[in-house]
């Protein structure tokens, strides 16, 4: 189906469209996964809502800007991504599926995120990258599970000294940010394995030789007089490292790195929960 005749169809609320768009996807899939990224919609067809035990439901790439209340039926769903969209808050809907793990956000519009967000406490991997965020809404802090965030090309010019409370986070990306100094809540997080704050405007690195945990800091691109001090076996990608001169181009979030678990992909390649 070509793109063009997707917008189109997109527009037409009649149940022979929505038809149309699923492309005759009318019972559950084997796989409990529902892939409708890229098709120009502006409305999810409610249809998918009715299929109960779906776990992964990708939604990337469309010009969504609201969810029928109908997806609360889901409660089965791990994996829910809503990035590249035109969402400029957060539907309500989206915080009743207790099981998600994994939310993708990034590419919207949004300025804030509901405090109903705290109900998701299952979340593990948090994406609001390249968003309107001038700060990290404290209601981040109160999921306690969460492993990796990423709010990378946002505004932010601090973080809450709250985030410390979430002690299952090992990677957290910041890049493309408006941080004048690195972030003092991260040096009282001796169980972060990545931190990025590559491409701000930080002038002055503190010493991370204290944290334990640390595996790879990323501070390339920021106007700093120093390379921040780590722990022996510690990679850094920035001026002055042991790396070479020039990092090779990073996309999205995949670097040759050996963690615990898998490093992050950028959104065109979504992991599978744990």
């Amino acid at each position: 189906m070509g793109n063009s005749l997707k917008a189109v169809v997109a527009f037409v609320p009649s149940n022979k469209c929505q038809k149309y768009l699923l492309e005759d996807l009318e019972e559950m899939p084997v796989d409990k996964m529902v892939d409708l990224s890229g098709r120009q919609m502006r409305r999810l067809p409610v249809h998918i809502c009715s299929f109960r035990e779906l776990v992964k439901l990708y939604l990337s790439d469309n010009n969504l800007n609201h969810l029928p209340p109908e997806l609360e039926q889901l409660q089965n769903l791990q994996i829910l991504a809503l990035d590249f969209n035109n969402f400029k808050a957060l539907p309500l809907v989206v915080c009743t599926l207790k099981q998600l793990c994994i939310l993708y956000l990034g590419n919207n519009k949004l300025c804030s995120l509901p405090l109903e967000l705290r109900l998701l406490q299952n979340l593990k991997t948090l994406w609001i990258e390249s968003n309107c965020l001038q700060y990290l809404p404290e209601v981040v802090c109160e999921l306690s599970l969460l492993k990796t965030l990423h709010a990378g090309s946002n505004a932010l010019r601090t973080l809450p000294p709250q985030l410390q409370c979430l002690q299952e986070l090992r990677t957290i990306w910041l890049s493309g940010n408006l941080l004048s100094e690195f972030p003092p809540v991260l040096l009282d997080m001796p169980f972060l394995e990545v931190i990025d704050v590559d491409r701000n405007s930080i002038r002055f690195f503190p010493s991370l030789a204290h944290l334990p945990g640390l595996k790879l800091v990323i501070y390339d691109h920021n106007p700093c007089r120093n390379a921040p001090k780590v722990a022996k076996g510690v990679r850094r990608v920035g001026r002055w490292s042991e790396e070479t001169p020039e990092p090779r181009k990073r996309s999205g979030a995949v670097i040759e790195i050996t963690l615990d678990e898998k490093p992050l992909l950028p959104p065109a390649a979504k992991p599978e929960p744990e």
